[in-house]
């Protein structure tokens, strides 16, 4: 016990920088989290050498080492097969997620009729029923303000042509 009381300051600072290394692994970029829990953990491994030795602050250095190396392939392993690959928290590629169903809904404006918003060469917007879409043409140029017939959808897009 006496043990554990006189190393607090050393326990709390090690912990402290972990789950701070941790959290920062979920976090884009590298921020506060990351640079406070490097330097809580060199201030652990300062104090363990300051109180213990060379020896002792080698262990401590392992053992947060191992400790973070761990979490770090916890934390990818999850992230590419397990319940984290599922998590909100983790992005997932819109385009990869479901294109045949955006391929779908673009489908769904196929026979209509709008006005081109700029001119097609051969990409542009064009608006149907009040709506923006991103729209090209077969290759020709269709200036702007010309009316456009919705021919079908590739990708995120829609193809037209002049009326």
């Amino acid at each position: 016990m006496e043990f554990l009381s006189g190393n607090l300051p050393l326990i709390l600072c090690g912990l402290a920088g972990f789950g701070l290394l941790l959290a920062e692994a979920f976090m884009p970029g590298f921020g506060v989290a990351g640079i406070s829990g490097i330097i809580l953990e060199v201030i652990a491994i300062y104090s363990a050498w300051l109180h213990h030795g060379t020896v002792f602050a080698l262990a401590v250095t392992g053992i947060l080492l191992v400790l973070t190396a761990g979490a770090v392939w916890l934390s990818y392993r999850s992230i590419m097969k397990g319940r984290l690959s599922r998590s909100r928290l983790i992005l997932q590629d819109a385009e990869n997620a479901a294109p045949e169903a955006a391929k779908e809904s673009l489908l769904a404006w196929k026979g209509r009729e709008g006005v081109s918003v700029s001119a097609l060469r051969p990409g542009g917007t064009v608006e149907i029923d009040g709506v923006r879409l991103n729209a090209a043409s077969g290759g020709d140029l269709i200036p702007r303000g010309a009316r456009v017939r919705v021919t079908g959808a590739e990708g995120d897009h829609i193809t037209v042509e002049p009326v």
